[in-house]
């Protein structure tokens, strides 16, 4: 499976964007949209879309997802848990702006950076791919 993870939009994104991601399997937005409005393109592209809730946001998103693909464990979260939760071999977040490939007590923490007001680094998404065998491909775009 190959998904596309983005997170704060902050109520906007680069015109280029939703082709860039138009092959995915899925989108994931890790939260901070601020105006559901944003997600219409993403939403007409005809994968699922799943959404976090950010600390930003005031729409009924959930504040946690736990999927399960090819049995590897994900939990998405906007802003990074102080730990990584049980039974969970991807932690993917958003919130610090800043994009993140580490791994912490055998769970990889991931985070794409993000759409408007980088850090430092400039704007970004990433690419998750999961195959059998609990394969697992993830690479930072620069926008």
């Amino acid at each position: 499976m190959r998904i596309a993870v983005i997170s704060d939009t902050h109520n906007h994104f680069p015109s280029g964007l939703p082709a860039l991601v138009a092959g995915a399997d899925e989108i994931w937005h890790l939260g901070d949209v601020c105006d559901p409005a944003v997600l219409v393109e993403f939403e007409q592209l005809g994968p699922p879309l799943r959404v976090v809730l950010g600390n930003n946001d005031s729409h009924p998103w959930p504040l946690v997802l736990r999927l399960e693909i090819h049995g590897v464990r994900c939990h998405l979260q906007h802003i990074p848990p102080a730990r990584a939760p049980r039974d969970c071999d991807l932690v993917i977040h958003g919130h610090t702006h800043v994009p993140r490939d580490e791994t912490i007590g055998g769970v990889r923490w991931l985070n794409p950076g993000c759409i408007s007001y980088p850090r430092g680094r400039g704007l970004s998404f990433a690419w998750l791919a999961i195959g059998a065998g609990r394969s697992i491909h993830w690479q930072t775009m620069p926008l």
